[in-house]
This record gives C-alpha cells, structure tokens and sequence, in this order.
C-alpha cells in the first residue's frame, strides 16, 4: 500500500478544532508512523485575510463580550449558502494546496470548512480519488449546532455523542455515512492517567499542595479569558478545607495579577501557572473545573471524572449553549453566571459534602467508554481507499476546475 496523504482542514476560532487536528496527526503517527502523511492546514486564516479577520474578531468576543456573538453566530450561518457547491472566498489558496499535496482524504474539524470545500476537491482532484470526512466536536443539537457543519455527499460523518449525531441527520445528513465516535484526543490522555497515589504525589510534590483538600481549578482557554479574581475571593471562608489550581492562558497580566493577589492571601493554597501543556494533569489533581462550555475542555474533564462548574460570566456563546445543554439537563454540572452564585455553590457543597456526590454522580453517568484507534483506523481507511484505486490506474491530469485538464 503506499504512502496516504490525509490533508486536515481547522481554524483557531477557539483552541478545541486544532486540539482535534493535532490529535488526529498524533494518532496517526503512533499507529502507522511513515505510512501516512498528515498535512495540517489553518484554511481560514492562510485563505484570505477577510477569513483572518473574522477568526481574530471572534476570539476577540471569547475573551470580551461572549453575548455579542449571537449576531456573529447568524452572520456565519450565511456560510451555508454561499459556499453551497463550492468555495468562493480563499479559493485560490485552497485550490493551490489541493494541486500541490494532492491529498487521498480531506478531512474537516471546522464547522466552516465543509461545504463547497467538499466539491471543490472533488473537482480539482476527481471524485474517484479523494473522499471526505468531517469530525463534529458538539455535545449536542440544537440552536449553536451550525448548518456549515454538514455537507451531505460527505463520505463519512463522525459526531461526538448520539445526541448531536442524531442533529446531524435531522439536518440533512444520510444516516448511512454518520458515526459516533468520542472524544479524538490526543494519545497521551490514554497513557497518562493516574492512580490514587499518583495523584497524591502530583497534588504534593509537582503542585505543593495538600493531598486531602477539595480542590477547584480555574480553567482558560488559550487565549486567556478569565474571571479568577471574581472567583477566589469565594474559597477564602473555606482555606482550611479548599485550595485552588488556576492557570491563566495566553494572558500574561492576568498571571501577574494572580501572582500578586496569591501572596496577598498565604491562608489559600493555590498553584498558579501562565500557559499549561499539561492541563489533562492538573484535571486529575481536582475536584472541580470552572470552566467556559469548550467542547475539548468538557470532554477531557468527563475522560477524566472532573465535574465541571460553567463560567457564565458575560452570557453564554452559542456553541457553548450545546455542551451546556448536555452536561446539565441530566443534572451533570452546575453554571454561574456572577461570583455570588459561585460563593453559594461553594458554600453549599462545604456545608453539604453530599450535594457534591450527588452532581458527581450524575456527571459519571454521562461518560462512554470508547476505543480511540477506531476512529482513527475508519479515517485512513477512506485515504487507503482512495489512493488504492488511484494506484490501479494510469496517471490522469489535474482539472483545472472547469473539467478540462491542465
């Protein structure tokens, strides 16, 4: 079999589509190493600098005014019909690499990168010489479940959950070609999973805290948004029974100002980190997340049985209301959306040890067991295919995208 060439299509409006691509490049070297190329493009923003404006202006409103992206939201929803049967802003980009790399699978983790994109590999390459794939990483459907991400002549659809699958086909796609298929992270948070003693001496040795408090982390995203300094002030009243594990992003004043306000308050034990490669660590080290509705965030904490608490400081981003949605209508998370809620939650689970084994509970009953190389192996088996067939026939010119050859 030769070398399969798989080109991934992502974009960084938020740090979950390229955790995803990476993920998928890192599964696929650990499986069949030499054997198949990945090739990882950012097509929005190389494609057009109009594109590049849009994903920097929506991580702006992450960081500033989530509830400004609901008319954001409807404006890229406008993608669906302009991109129907092919790409028309930043096609040149993508038809060059197309040309260059001449991928066996185009596979999207974008919910922008489906429709048109599908059609225009098939026309540049040969429809019998690639096939598409798309990994959808919402929780569930809905208003926030974008229309971009289904394109119907994909060749397989994979979604997170049977909930979102289930949207995905109400949407339009074949029952036949969707697939649920978890949570595709990365290798290492399969490896590195601790025992009870382990996470002891983590909390202890690499963290210098105590190995017997509840334990709450402040999470960010890559970019930095944060509400910490509203969130601490609530676990003083509780210093002798809770500590906090807080990491700031990209965001190099909010660690400064966190350093600074940890040595005003010696009474709260706290680890404070800037940018973290190991956040799949410290969700083991904790008790609870406080977190925005990420998907790659909330599915690492269901891996890794840490219940999560919803930032929503600032109203809640529209994808974010489908993860919202399936972690509490199950009664599996709790949401904030000022720091006197979260000081009553906090209180509330100190008085009452209960009411947290009982949101733990529910929380536990969401996870699925799931075997990470089968997506994986589904994937290279459409790229295998494709590039099987290609090599059972004489070489044929490139289409120049008006169905006539070079």
């Amino acid at each position: 079999m030769p070398q399969v060439r798989i080109l991934v299509l992502t974009s960084s409006t938020g740090g979950g589509h390229d955790a995803r691509a990476q993920a998928f490049a890192e599964w696929c070297f650990q499986l069949y190493r030499h054997e198949v190329d990945v090739r990882i493009e950012q097509m929005l923003e190389e494609s057009t600098k109009l594109y590049r404006g849009g994903v920097n202006f929506y991580n702006w409103i992450q960081r500033k005014s989530p509830w400004m992206h609901k008319a954001f939201y409807t404006v890229v929803e406008g993608l669906s019909f302009l991109n129907r049967r092919t790409v028309t802003l930043g096609r040149h980009y993508y038809e060059r690499v197309l040309r260059e790399y001449r991928p066996h699978l185009v596979f999207s983790v974008h919910d922008c990168l489906n429709r048109g994109y599908f059609q225009l590999a098939r026309k540049i390459l040969g429809a019998e010489n690639v096939r598409c794939a798309t990994y959808c990483g919402e929780f569930s459907g809905g208003w926030g479940y974008s229309r971009n991400w289904v394109e119907p002549t994909v060749d397989l659809y994979f979604s997170r959950t049977a909930t979102a699958n289930d949207y995905a086909i109400k949407l339009g796609l074949p029952p036949a070609k969707a697939r649920v298929r978890g949570y595709l992270m990365q290798p290492r948070t399969y490896l590195e999973v601790f025992t009870p003693e382990e996470r002891r001496r983590y909390r202890e040795k690499k963290l210098g805290l105590r190995h017997d408090r509840f334990t709450v982390f402040l999470a960010t995203g890559m970019n930095g948004a944060n509400n910490h300094l509203e969130l601490l002030p609530a676990l003083l009243s509780h210093a002798d029974k809770v500590q906090a594990i807080v990491v700031c992003g990209r965001n190099h004043q909010a660690y400064n100002e966190l350093v600074h306000w940890r040595t005003q308050h010696p009474e709260l034990s706290c680890f404070i980190d800037s940018y973290s490669d190991v956040v799949y660590l410290l969700m083991q080290a904790s008790d609870v997340i406080v977190t925005r509705g990420g998907t790659t965030t909330c599915a690492k904490a269901l891996h890794f049985k840490c219940p999560i608490i919803f930032n929503a400081f600032g109203g809640i981003m529209p994808q974010e209301r489908l993860t919202v949605k399936f972690f509490r209508n199950p009664g599996g998370a709790e949401l904030v959306q000022n720091a006197a809620q979260f000081r009553g939650l906090i209180d509330g689970w100190m008085t009452d040890p209960a009411l947290y084994q009982r949101l733990r509970e529910n929380f536990l009953k969401l996870r699925d067991v799931e075997n990470p190389t089968v997506l994986i192996q589904e994937l290279v088996g459409l790229a295998q295919e494709a590039a099987h067939l290609q090599q059972s026939r004489p070489p044929f010119p490139l289409s120049n995208g008006n169905g006539r050859g070079k």
